[in-house]
C-alpha cells in the first residue's frame, strides 16, 4: 500500500529481511524490485540489474528514465518555492490538478479513487486491495497485462496501491507520452475485463500475499496491520484490511462489477498531472479521454468517527515465528487540519523521526533496549497528509528479551511527561520545524514528481483544495511551544493510548537489532 526504498546491503540477496526505510525519507528509484505487502513495491539499490525478482504479474518496472535514476530537481529554498497548481472539475465530476515542472522531460499521471480499505464491504475484508489487482487484468482496448507492457515499451514505470481512504494508480513516462498515459487510464475507468477467470486468478494471488507477508512471516503485519484493530472500535477503522482468507475466497463476480461501477467513476476520482507539459494541451487531452465517461451514484461515506478513548488499552499477541519480543504503542490523533494536528506533526518529528529524536535518545542511546525505533502518523501506510478519517500516531521497536514492556513504557512515559509539563525549548521546536520542512518538500521530487502528485491528489480528494500544499509550512510555523505542551497533554495521555506487546514463539536470540 505504498512504496519503500530499501538499501541492498553488501552480500545480501533480495528477499532477506531488513528494516524498512519509508519513502518519505528520501532516496532514488532503482532496479531491482520485490513485493512484500499489499500494493507495496520494495526497490533495492543495487548496481546489478540482473537480480530483479518479479513476484507479482501486475507490476512491471520498465527501462528507467534518465539512465537508471530519477534525479531530484533543485527547487531552491522552501521560502521561495511555490508549487504551481491549476485546479478544475469536469462536468462529470472528475477533479483535475495540473502542476507543471520543466526541470526534467518526464511526466507523472496519477489517478486517485475515493475508495480505500477503510470503507470496503463489511463481509468482504480485503476487497479494496483485491480490486486493485483487477485493474491490471485488462480493459476495453488493452488486454491482460497490456497496460503494463504499454508503459514498459514507452520507457516508463507504474504502480498501484490501496490505502485507508483511496486507491491510486500512477505512471511516470517521458513527457511526450502524456497522451498515451491519459488514454490508457481513461480506458480502464470506462470498463475493465472483469471475468470469473481473472477474479479467481487474483483471489489466489491476494491469498498468497496474505500467507507470505503476514501468516508465514515473523512480525507479519506488526504493527501496521494489527494496531488499528486493537486501537479502534468502529469497524470501518478496526477490521483486518489485508483480508480474512474466507472473505477473499467468498468474493463474487457480481460484487466486483458493482464495486467497479460504483466507485471507479469520474465523480469519485482525482486526476493529477505533474511534470514537463503544457497545461493547455493537457486540458485538451483530459477532456478528450475523460470527459465522455459518465458519473455514477456514489454512496455517502459512512460514519467513521471513533468514540473518545477513556482508558488505556493493552493487548498481547504471540508470534510463533518471531525470536525477539516487540512493542508498539499508539495514540489517537487530533482531527485533520486543526492546530493540534499540526502540533502532533511536530511532536512526531521530536519523538521518533531521526537519530536526534527524543525516544531514540532515551530507548536506544541511553538504555540500549533496541537498535532502533520507528513510527509516525499513518506509519508504514503513508504519511500525515494522505488519509481522511480517524488515525493513530504509532511507535514500535523490536527489543531485547531481558527488558520488559513495562520498563520500556516507563521510559517512554518519562519522555512524554516532560513534554506535558512545560513548553518545549524553542531551539528544539526550531530544529524540528526544519525536519518538518524536509518531510514536506523532499517527497515532492521523488519518482519524477510522484510525491508531489500524491499530496495534490489527496488534498483535492479530501479537501477539494490542492492549493493546501502551499500552506503547510505556514501552519507548522504557527505552532508555539505552549501549543506543543497542550497537545501533548491532551493526546499523548495514557488514557488515549493502546499498547501492543508482541511475544516471540521461536527460539530467542540476544544482542541488539
Amino acid at each position: 500500500m505504498g512504496t519503500r526504498i530499501l538499501p541492498l546491503r553488501s552480500g545480501q540477496a533480495p528477499g532477506q529481511p531488513r528494516r524498512p526505510c519509508p519513502i518519505n525519507g528520501g532516496g532514488h528509484f532503482y532496479f531491482p524490485l520485490e513485493f512484500d505487502r499489499p500494493g507495496v513495491v520494495n526497490l533495492y539499490i543495487s548496481a546489478n540489474w540482473g537480480d530483479m525478482p518479479l513476484r507479482r504479474e501486475y507490476f512491471f518496472l520498465a527501462a528507467l528514465l534518465g539512465g537508471g535514476v530519477l534525479l531530484r530537481a533543485p527547487y531552491g529554498s522552501a521560502d521561495q518555492f511555490t508549487v504551481p497548481v491549476t485546479y478544475y472539475t469536469l462536468p462529470n465530476g472528475l477533479r483535475v490538478v495540473l502542476s507543471p515542472d520543466h526541470t526534467a522531460p518526464t511526466v507523472v499521471t496519477a489517478i486517485y479513487y475515493r475508495i480505500g480499505f477503510r470503507i470496503e464491504p463489511k463481509d468482504r475484508t480485503g476487497f479494496a486491495h483485491l480490486f486493485e489487482h483487477m485493474m491490471f487484468q485488462g480493459s476495453h482496448n488493452l488486454g491482460k497485462m497490456e497496460f503494463i507492457r504499454l508503459v514498459q515499451q514507452n520507457g516508463g514505470i507504474l504502480n498501484g496501491s490501496t490505502r485507508f481512504d483511496f486507491t491510486n494508480y500512477f505512471e511516470v513516462l517521458p513527457a511526450n507520452k502524456l497522451e498515451t498515459a491519459l488514454w490508457a487510464e481513461a480506458d480502464r475507468m470506462k470498463g475493465l475485463a472483469i471475468t470469473d477467470e481473472n477474479l479467481k486468478n487474483q483471489q489466489g494471488v491476494v491469498e498468497n500475499e496474505v500467507k507470505v507477508n503476514v501468516l508465514n512471516q515473523p512480525y507479519g503485519g506488526f504493527p501496521w496491520l494489527w494496531m488499528p484493530q486493537y486501537a479502534n472500535t468502529n469497524w470501518y477503522n478496526s477490521h483486518n484490511f489485508y483480508g480474512e482468507l474466507k472473505d477473499i475466497e467468498a468474493a463474487k463476480l457480481d460484487e466486483v462489477l458493482k464495486f467497479f461501477k460504483t466507485y471507479y467513476a469520474p465523480n469519485n476520482a482525482a486526476l493529477v498531472i505533474v511534470g514537463d507539459f503544457e497545461p493547455a494541451e493537457a486540458k485538451g487531452f483530459v477532456e478528450k479521454y475523460f470527459g465522455p465517461i459518465p458519473k455514477s451514484e456514489v454512496p455517502p461515506v459512512p460514519d467513521l468517527t471513533e468514540p473518545r478513548q477513556e482508558k488505556e488499552i493493552k493487548a498481547q499477541q504471540k508470534d510463533p515465528l518471531a525470536n525477539r519480543p516487540a512493542l508498539a504503542f499508539a495514540y489517537h490523533m487530533p482531527e485533520r487540519n486543526t492546530p493540534e494536528y499540526y502540533a502532533m506533526g511536530l511532536l512526531d518529528q521530536m519523538l521518533v523521526q531521526g537519530d536526534d529524536s527524543l525516544l531514540y535518545e532515551e530507548l536506544v542511546k541511553k538504555h540500549g533496549y533496541a537498535g532502533s525505533i520507528s513510527g509516525g502518523i499513518n506509519a508504514e501506510l503513508g504519511d500525515m497528509f494522505d488519509y481522511d478519517g480517524p488515525m493513530v500516531w504509532t511507535a514500535s521497536l523490536i527489543h531485547d528479551a531481558n527488558v520488559s514492556a513495562d520498563q520500556i513504557m516507563s521510559s517512554v512515559d518519562g519522555v512524554i511527561d516532560r513534554l506535558q509539563s512545560q513548553p518545549v525549548d524553542q531551539r528544539l521546536l526550531d530544529r524540528n520545524r526544519t525536519k518538518m520542512r524536509s518531510y514536506i518538500y523532499d517527497p515532492m521530487t521523488q519518482f519524477g514528481g510522484f510525491g508531489r502528485a500524491n499530496m495534490l491528489a489527496c488534498f483535492a480528494l479530501f479537501d477539494n483544495d490542492p492549493s493546501r500544499i502551499n500552506e503547510l509550512e505556514a501552519h507548522f510555523n504557527s505552532v508555539t511551544p505552549e501549543l506543543i505542551e497542550r497537545t501533548a497533554r491532551e493526546y499523548l495521555g495514557r488514557t488515549n493510548r493502546t499498547v501492543l506487546v508482541w511475544e516471540p514463539g521461536a527460539k530467542a536470540t540476544t544482542g541488539g537489532e
